[in-house]
């Protein structure tokens, strides 16, 4: 099954809408577990214009209209390009913790019980943002996240693999030697020409530091990408994945290996991995047994939260209430929650009479 080609034709979508209209009644969000999610893709225009503002910076856009128009992507490095840009208004601890509170708050809205955070220190270092400044900006937000928003939340460090796996040693060594509160690591962004296999060391560090592996695979990159990350960096979750569709033999290993895949369908289609949402291949990996969630990725880029996902999913594929269910558990069980934050999820689920 081939789900990807490259950059899809662009004027085949001319005029018409990327996702369906949406009725409010099917909107209902399901209790889940988000395990796919870049806090800095969560700035929303609205905060970047107001944190420019706090901070004195001047941006490149007249206004916020402006700057939605730059939101069409034609792949993954162009969108890159702008969610780096973006990032020029996180300066301050405060900056970071608004950034945290404003994703957490609307994700209790879409009905996350449980946040599994990826956080880019690289991509702040390289801007001369400082360690201490966003681990504890995100983090202080986070302590108390149960509390505040009924949301269980953990944090990961993610690695820019474009960037050399030196570079990405150094940065871990000065988490663990900070005590930063992170539960593993990740690996993300530019994924062609960079494979798992330029990060051995990296991920070799983690485990022996007592860390959760988790990285992107199979996005944009090949189906090998997916082996190589669970072979080589013993990863214990995919983010994304879909490319494992056109090797039958790896989905059948991924199958007996309950290998979880953190599915992000409204960001495929923005990125082009996809040329549809009616493309998506989540339906044949649910038929085919495949562990698989629904995450939202970046959602101030992609069209939505993971509430949003879900009904897009629902009114483009049809995706039934059953499954819907499904890929809700899938994601609470895939989780790095504790074993008693899982048995309460679950129940919360099952009490949900969905």
């Amino acid at each position: 099954m081939e789900i990807y080609d490259g950059a899809a034709d662009a004027s085949q979508a001319e005029g018409v809408p990327e996702f369906a209209e949406i009725p409010e009644e099917v909107h209902a969000a399901l209790p889940v577990a988000e395990l796919h999610l870049h806090i800095e893709g969560t700035l929303e225009p609205e905060l970047i214009f107001a944190l420019a503002e706090r901070n004195g910076i001047s941006l490149p856009y007249a206004d916020l209209d402006e700057l939605r128009a730059r939101y069409e992507f034609t792949d993954l490095q162009s969108f890159l390009d702008l969610y780096y840009a973006n990032m020029a208004v996180l300066r301050t601890e405060q900056d970071f913790a608004d950034m945290t509170r404003a994703y957490l708050t609307r994700a209790a809205a879409a009905g996350v019980r449980h946040a599994e955070i990826m956080l880019d220190p690289q991509a702040h270092l390289s801007r001369g943002v400082s360690l201490e400044t966003c681990v504890n900006g995100v983090a202080s937000v986070l302590a108390a996240s149960e509390q505040e928003f009924g949301i269980s939340t953990l944090l990961i460090a993610a690695f820019l693999r474009d960037l050399s796996e030196e570079s990405a040693l150094e940065v871990l060594e000065q988490l663990l030697a900070m005590g930063a509160p992170i539960i593993g690591i990740g690996l993300d962004s530019a994924e062609a020409g960079n494979p798992p296999s330029k990060f051995e060391r990296l991920f070799a560090r983690a485990k022996e530091a007592g860390l959760r592996r988790v990285a992107h695979a199979g996005e944009e990159g090949p189906a090998s990408y997916i082996i190589e990350a669970l072979d080589l960096l013993e990863v214990e979750r995919i983010d994304h994945g879909v490319r494992c569709m056109d090797d039958p033999e790896l989905v059948e290993r991924l199958v007996n290996e309950l290998m979880p895949l953190t599915v992000c369908p409204l960001s495929n289609v923005r990125l082009r991995a996809v040329d549809t949402l009616a493309d998506h291949p989540l339906a044949g990996m649910l038929a085919a047994g495949l562990n698989v969630s629904v995450n939202s990725d970046d959602p101030a880029y992609f069209g939505g939260y993971v509430d949003d996902n879900f009904a897009q999913l629902r009114s483009v594929i049809g995706l039934s209430e059953f499954d819907c269910v499904r890929l809700a558990a899938n994601s609470i069980r895939s989780s790095f929650a504790s074993e008693d934050r899982k048995t309460e999820l679950l129940a919360e689920l099952a009490a949900s009479g969905r």
